[in-house]
């Protein structure tokens, strides 16, 4: 992570960093990805009511033709079968559906704030695919996908399947002096105000003691304050990445555009949102992993001789095999929230509104 710029030793602001397509990431997070894609009315295939051919390379597509890729889908927009070892993915989407398949035998649909966490551990395989149910109007994806790595010693725990549905994540909602609210979404790590943290899996990094890991959505209404409040472990390093919004300022001053603040986690933060619309920001939280890492694709482990394992081990069990028909599977034209547990037959859906 290389500073384009420094602040003064006496500003909580550590470094201020581009925002890019991939954002830059601070150990124990390896990688984030912010999904902004304004993808046209459906063509009842779930795939887009467009011409493909021309300008995309399908299969690799991240041109942003129209504002939207195909990523590496064919026809629905999507990450087909591929497998991962030796970390977790925290999938949040903000707006639009995500189809979820994997080795294990889980699936899901999920979106419009759920969030999946899924523990590689010693491996899966796993599709990511965005279905455009819409086929009478625009289908806009927004999603985050965030890897966090794990330590040597749950590398190689069994993978896990976790569902976060929308209803259950607690939230802090703030009233400033002027009744400007601000909410702030908690995925991971307690905070003062919200309701109890939900358990992350059991193998995470998050779920060790001390780890202080924290991944929290902060969205300020237009003229709204709210302090962030200093981490609890002081070796813990935070990245604040303002990613909407037309006017934030940090301790009282102005950032010029949207940016990836590295803070001091032992101080608090005042945030203001100087702008006419909503400004929202991703924080990224934890105690960095005392290990070496050895990355490569797919697979992040301790050293190159565990990468070579792993990629054997995947050439002979293909972590288990394949249980779909097909490599990029949908799951139908419902747009209904569900989720089938590994083993179960039944399906889960969100909790009813109160």
């Amino acid at each position: 992570m290389s500073s384009s710029s420094s602040s003064s030793s006496s500003s909580p602001i550590l470094r201020r960093l581009p925002l890019g397509s991939q954002w830059p990431c601070m150990n124990p997070f390896l990688f984030c990805a912010h999904h902004l894609d304004a993808y046209p009315k459906g063509n009842g295939a779930y795939g887009p009511d467009a011409a493909l051919l021309a300008g995309r390379n399908l299969g690799h597509d991240f041109s942003g033709q129209d504002g939207w890729n195909m990523y590496h889908g064919h026809t629905v927009p999507g990450f087909p079968v591929h497998p991962h070892r030796g970390f977790e993915t925290i999938t949040l989407v903000r707006q639009g559906m995500l189809d979820h398949a994997d080795s294990l035998g889980a699936m899901a649909r999920f979106g419009e704030g759920d969030v999946q966490w899924m523990t590689a551990g010693s491996g899966v395989q796993h599709t990511e695919m965005f279905p455009l149910l819409h086929t009478d109007r625009p289908n806009p994806l927004q999603l985050f996908q965030i890897w966090l790595n794990l330590p040597a010693s749950h590398k190689m725990d069994p993978a896990h399947f976790t569902m976060y549905w929308n209803e259950t994540i607690p939230r802090l909602h703030h009233h400033d002096a002027a009744g400007h609210t601000t909410t702030v979404t908690v995925v991971a790590g307690p905070l003062p105000g919200a309701e109890a943290p939900l358990p992350p899996p059991p193998a995470s990094w998050a779920a060790q003691a001390g780890s202080d890991v924290a991944v929290w959505i902060i969205e300020l209404a237009p003229g709204a304050q709210w302090q962030l409040p200093a981490a609890t472990n002081k070796e813990a390093v935070r990245v604040l990445y303002w990613y909407e919004g037309d006017g934030l300022s940090v301790e009282n001053k102005a950032e010029q555009a949207q940016t990836a603040l590295q803070l001091d986690s032992q101080h608090a933060v005042q945030l203001h949102n100087t702008g006419q619309q909503t400004a929202a920001l991703l924080l990224l939280q934890g105690v960095p992993i005392d290990e070496p890492v050895a990355r490569y694709g797919p697979f992040v482990m301790n050293t190159e001789a565990e990468i070579h394992q792993a990629i054997s081990d995947y050439r002979r069990t293909q972590f288990g095999g394949w249980p779909w028909p097909e490599s990029a599977p949908v799951h139908g034209p419902t747009p209904r929230r569900f989720a089938r547990r590994p083993g179960k037959t039944e399906d889960e859906c969100p909790p009813a509104a109160a």
